[in-house]
């Protein structure tokens, strides 16, 4: 996320029809708008919001080479989790990246996304089990970014452990 009033002082190089702005520099793009997400064959993540709103301004900014084939039957996306902050960012791997992350369609990424913000949201769900909740959060979070079994034989399975 940039500062709002980017666009006071630089010139628009392209205009959507959802009325987007765009600034390009040799480095990367500025966008000002008001949709983020999936957008015509692109996704936007704008980061440095607590309570994203759909219908507020924001500016964003991303390098060059940030942008990558947007196949999402491909395997070439994985997480990342911060556990202090109770976020997951969705990755892709670059070629070059010889970290050995467990790879998945963007699809499934999504789904495993939104799986781990319901175990930072809701605490209902870990009063069953005999181990704190940030522990249990951890390991079950490890097993999901880690493998495509299920999300409730996961959970069900540490159940069983305990």
């Amino acid at each position: 996320m940039v500062q709002i009033d980017f666009f006071n002082e630089k010139s628009i190089h392209y205009k959507s029809k959802s009325e987007s702005l765009y600034h390009y520099t040799k480095d990367g793009v500025y966008r000002y708008s008001n949709h983020w997400g999936r957008v015509a064959n692109c996704r936007w993540n704008i980061e440095g919001i607590e309570d994203y709103k759909n219908q507020y301004y924001y500016v964003g900014y991303a390098n060059w080479f940030s942008f990558f084939n947007l196949d999402s039957n491909r395997k070439s996306f994985y997480l990342e989790v911060d556990y202090n902050r109770g976020i997951s960012k969705i990755s892709y791997k670059l070629e070059n990246d010889s970290a050995q992350n467990y790879l998945m369609t963007l699809d499934f990424a999504f789904k495993r996304q939104k799986e781990i913000k319901s175990l930072f949201k809701d605490e209902k769900w870990a009063r069953y089990y005999d181990v704190t909740i940030e522990v249990l959060r951890k390991r079950i979070i490890k097993k999901l970014i880690n493998s495509n079994s299920p999300f409730q034989e996961i959970k069900r399975n540490f159940k069983l452990q305990n």
